[in-house]
């Protein structure tokens, strides 16, 4: 897509944002629910498919124009951006990455314009951070396969059209080598959703477990080649890491100026509270990570389309920007002062909103282990 192109469409969606989604923000938090208009308007828009090919309906952007698009999703409630996420992230490039061409033609035109809402079902109780130990099994059964066990947290869930399901197919190969991806209707007999998971924040993006009891699937279910998808997990990982990173800083943006715009107009020794010094420190701290984390999530994604680095950039992009958020929305409460405290406030919902970052796609701890691995092995040639 062209800049000028691209433009006009980040312009347009900032604008949906800030007039439509933003003043929404209090219905979706005490309704635990985006109102159906706005999910129809992000569709209309081509928002879940901004990711995708534009050969297979998508609007094919870069990554780099991706993030600057998260950017302005971002600034609202993190349940906007949720809605269509894994449709462009670890769902939807499950099909990219994997899938044959014929797949590709089939599935890919349903996600990216909205007609299925696609899930990624990896995460298992005994598998979060090492997913290599999940237990989901798929066996052969003539022509097909049969898949039992259980994935948890799943995003989107309860309103899922399908699932891309990562089970072990091999129980005899190594941990990472063993594992298959395959694309699942919800609808699939002995398929079930739990109930909604009722978590600290992100109202109105929905998560549940998911049951596959004896769900049976024919053999062109399976996306990508036997036993390679762990790797394909890995990769949508990394894309995904940075689309996160980029949502951490729309998100910043939206704190320093929720913070700003109170320390100016809220008056405490007969001055606004924006002329103490002590005030002006955490504005500038949190100005500065919000600079600091853009500018890397831009880096990022410009080395991540070019192919220079495609693990270590987004592994340093999402464990920055993820903590960053986190210490923006602590000041952001800290000058709110007893305000920031009450619900209703925004500063207090991002607060709860954005702790989530630090967990999911890799918690801060993993990216640590990544970014360590892959610097020694830069150095040493020997990843520890």
């Amino acid at each position: 897509m062209d800049a000028s192109e691209f433009h006009d469409i980040r312009i347009a969606v900032r604008r949906f944002v800030r007039d439509v989604v933003v003043p929404a923000e209090t219905e979706i938090e005490e309704r635990d629910e985006v109102p159906e208009h706005i999910r129809k308007a992000a569709a209309d828009m081509g928002l879940f498919g901004f990711a995708l090919p534009e050969e297979h309906g998508g609007l094919g952007l870069t990554l780099e124009q991706e993030s600057q698009l998260v950017f302005e999703l971002g600034y609202t409630t993190p349940a906007f951006r949720s809605m269509f996420g894994t449709n462009n992230g670890i769902a939807g490039h499950v099909l990219m990455l994997a899938a044959d061409d014929a797949q590709k033609a089939e599935y890919l035109p349903k996600v990216a314009s909205g007609e299925w809402t696609a899930s990624f079902a990896l995460t298992e109780a005994e598998a979060g951070s090492d997913p290599a130990g999940l237990t989901t099994s798929a066996k052969r059964d003539g022509d097909g396969w049969v898949i039992n066990g259980t994935k948890r947290y799943i995003t989107n869930a309860p309103v899922a059209d399908v699932f891309m399901v990562f089970a072990r197919t091999d129980p005899d190969a190594p941990a990472t080598k063993g594992i298959s991806c395959f694309l699942v209707p919800s609808a699939t007999k002995g398929v079930s959703v739990g109930p909604k998971d009722h978590k600290m924040g992100q109202s109105g993006a929905w998560t549940a477990d998911v049951y596959f009891d004896d769900v049976r699937v024919g053999s062109e279910w399976l996306i990508g080649a036997e036993g390679v998808g762990y790797a394909t997990a890995m990769a949508c990982l990394a894309h995904g890491r940075v689309h996160i990173a980029a949502l951490c800083v729309g998100l910043t943006q939206r704190l320093v100026d929720e913070t700003v715009g109170f320390a100016l107009d809220r008056v405490q020794g007969g001055k606004p509270i924006a002329q103490h010094q002590l005030i002006q420190a955490l504005i500038a701290d949190s100005q500065t990570d919000l600079m600091a984390a853009r500018s890397l999530v831009l880096e990022t994604a410009r080395a991540y389309d070019s192919g220079e680095d495609t693990k270590l950039g987004p592994s340093c992009a999402k464990y920055f920007a993820s903590e960053a958020v986190g210490r923006v929305a602590d000041r952001a409460v800290q000058v709110h002062g007893g305000a920031g405290y009450m619900r209703g406030v925004a500063a207090e919902r991002f607060y709860r909103d954005v702790r989530l970052f630090r967990i999911y796609e890799g918690t801060s701890q993993i990216q640590q282990l990544v970014i360590a691995r892959a610097t020694l092995k830069q150095f040493t040639g020997i990843a520890r």
